[in-house]
């Protein structure tokens, strides 16, 4: 088997993020919870994935801070997964993902599932890249500032 390559003390951001949620089980584990599954068996239903895949994802993301699992309220012999404040700060990650597919990944009319504000009915609004000053931001704006190399 092939070793993963680990980005955990890459100096980008976006690389260590994709090292805690980049693979897909990961990210829709993460959509999962934010729709409500708390449960081993409902995130595994939900999701059609292996157990045994299912079993280290749900791990990795505890151990990442992502999710906390803690036992059953009602004493039954099961975990309930929560987004922890570090897994909710995923919500505009899953938003962008969900409305950059709905954009991208669907032909015109095609049936998909919708995410509306739950005191409107309404679709939410497409998520803008702002700069500090309130302007919009597009990929040509921008410039990434490398970190310093350590050694």
């Amino acid at each position: 088997m092939v070793a993963r390559t680990r980005f955990d003390d890459a100096p980008c951001p976006v690389a260590r993020s994709v090292d805690v949620i980049g693979d897909r089980w990961s990210l829709l584990i993460v959509r999962d919870a934010f729709d409500g599954s708390r449960r081993f068996g409902e995130f595994q239903r939900g999701l059609g994935i292996a157990k045994n895949i299912l079993t280290a994802r749900l791990r990795a993301l505890e151990e990442a801070g992502v999710l906390h699992g803690t036992p059953a309220p009602d004493g039954a012999p099961h975990r309930e997964y929560v987004l922890t404040d570090r897994g909710r700060a995923l919500f505009p990650v899953i938003v962008a993902l969900r409305q950059w597919g709905e954009e991208e990944c669907f032909s015109p009319g095609e049936p998909r599932s919708r995410l509306l504000d739950r005191r409107t009915g309404r679709p939410l609004r497409p998520l803008e890249v702002r700069a500090a000053d309130g302007r919009p931001v597009e990929p040509a704006d921008t410039v990434v500032e490398k970190a310093e190399d350590g050694g």
